[in-house]
């Protein structure tokens, strides 16, 4: 069952756990927000999550699935799949089209609310998410199924390198990352992932019929960003604050670029390992 309590929940969730993600926590509200309070959506909604490793990509699509479901991750609605887990094999790809295309029916037929998880989209076997097409528009029937209610994620490091490399220049031109607008990166993501021989999104339909509602980029994070991060690590934890550990754990993290150190190669990603050598 779905258990969410008005959308201010997920804002605020959004708001206070979700570390120096500002566009982010703008475009998934936008996105959720009209999609769950329209009773007859012309069709799912679809939103591609980019950026480097442990800015919060994953974070926030447990988030977001959280505040649907109570149970989560664990809810028969919420199907998650991994290129490496569910389609290793490249000589397999009719049979993972076909048994994907079946899943998805046949968990749209069940639950009209669902939502699909798509991980790594940049290690998918190009030409193995177009099977999903026909349930991302807005036709009205799609094999007998009301699929409209239907939300997917697809999430993805690929456009991270660029998102960072615009990041960074807009840095040295003194533009601050809480400026940072949507247009600022979309054609750099798209470059790197819809045009990019190597994605999952590759000469994809999904991209020349528009089918994505929000692109959402994920910034680099900076030294004080990685302190939050072991701040409410070390609170999980149930572990003392100590400023000096804080400091200590975020210095312990490998920052590019070589001479400003601006930003964590890593995000927060490593950040729960490392306290760990300090207790």
């Amino acid at each position: 069952r779905a258990g969410h309590a008005g959308s201010c929940s997920l804002e605020f969730d959004l708001a206070t756990n979700l570390v120096g993600q500002p566009l982010v926590r703008q475009q998934v509200m936008k996105g959720v927000r009209e999609f769950l309070e329209n009773p007859n959506p012309v069709k799912p909604l679809v939103m591609s999550f980019h950026g480097s490793t442990g800015t919060g990509k994953t974070y926030v699509s447990s988030m977001l699935i959280r505040y649907l479901f109570q149970s989560g991750l664990q809810s028969p609605y919420v199907h998650h799949f991994s290129p490496i887990v569910h389609f290793p094999h490249a000589e397999q790809l009719e049979q993972y089209k076909e048994s994907l295309k079946r899943w998805i029916q046949g968990n749209l037929t069940n639950c009209g609310r669902s939502v699909f998880l798509f991980d790594e989209m940049d290690k998918m076997h190009p030409g193995l998410i177009d099977v999903i097409i026909p349930f991302l528009g807005p036709s009205w029937v799609v094999y007998g199924t009301n699929y409209r209610k239907a939300i997917f994620i697809f999430i993805s490091n690929a456009g991270g390198e660029q998102i960072n490399n615009v990041t960074l220049a807009l840095w040295r031109a003194r533009k601050d990352r809480e400026e940072i607008s949507l247009q600022d990166l979309e054609p750099a993501i798209s470059k790197a992932v819809f045009e990019n021989p190597q994605s999952g999104f590759w000469k994809s339909g999904i991209i020349n019929e528009h089918l994505i509602d929000f692109v959402v980029p994920f910034l680099p994070l900076k030294h004080h960003h990685v302190k939050q991060c072991v701040v409410s690590e070390l609170v999980q934890q149930g572990l003392e604050v100590r400023p000096g550990v804080v400091q200590e754990v975020a210095d312990s993290i490998p920052y590019f670029p070589e001479e400003e150190k601006l930003f964590s190669s890593t995000g927060c990603k490593t950040v729960a390992s490392r306290i760990s050598f300090f207790f």
